[in-house]
């Protein structure tokens, strides 16, 4: 099982894309924490109680840019949402790897390496970019502007941290190309890995 992380915009889901190229089951952290705030979850309920009735939009789901505006604007409300939306979004997670097939699981999470869900894989795969290139994708990709887009890059851990608890790290900030060939890379060490579990 791999743990993929990095930092916001760092290419996370570019490198997961690549690796189920090469048959590996990936599940998204991200998009199973949108699952746990639709409508009438545990955790939409709880977050409207600790964030208001503000943060739900029309159809009851969690309105996530409201939610975001606050929760990366202060650090105790980020630890809140945290608290509601990870235990769920971790016990679907690893439902979902039990329930495959396939040799090789990636967990794509933001914050894979500050959580439990890294006491379950066997290697940390980071995905480091500069901050000024992850602050333009969050602009081109997303829509945000400049100060948004740094507000966000500057709330996470330093990709420093992540990088010393690395297994394999894969820097972003070149062509896909550059990156399919670290990707590759790495894949061909797994297999050998694989083949000869003494290595």
């Amino acid at each position: 099982m791999i743990g993929l992380t990095g930092n916001i915009a760092s290419g996370k889901s570019a490198v997961s894309a690549l690796l189920a190229e090469h048959g590996a089951y990936g599940v998204d952290a991200d998009a199973v924490a949108h699952e746990v705030l639709q409508p009438g979850t545990e955790e939409t309920t709880a977050v409207a109680a600790r964030f208001g009735p503000g943060v739900l939009a029309p159809d009851g789901a969690v309105d996530r840019p409201a939610l975001g505006r606050i929760a990366f604007a202060d650090r105790d409300a980020m630890a809140d949402l945290e608290a509601i939306v990870h235990p769920g979004t971790r016990r679907r997670i690893l439902d979902r790897i039990a329930a495959s097939t396939e040799e090789v699981a990636v967990i794509e999470a933001i914050k894979l390496i500050e959580g439990p869900l890294v006491d379950h894989v066997d290697a940390v795969w980071v995905v480091t970019a500069p901050r000024d290139v992850r602050i333009a994708r969050l602009v081109a990709e997303r829509g945000m502007t400049r100060e948004q887009a740094a507000q966000r890059v500057d709330a996470q851990n330093p990709e420093e941290e992540k990088v010393r608890r690395a297994d394999i790290v894969i820097r972003n900030d070149g062509s896909l190309d550059d990156l399919r060939r670290q990707v590759d890379a790495a894949w061909a060490a797994l297999d050998r890995q694989t083949a000869d579990p003494g290595l």
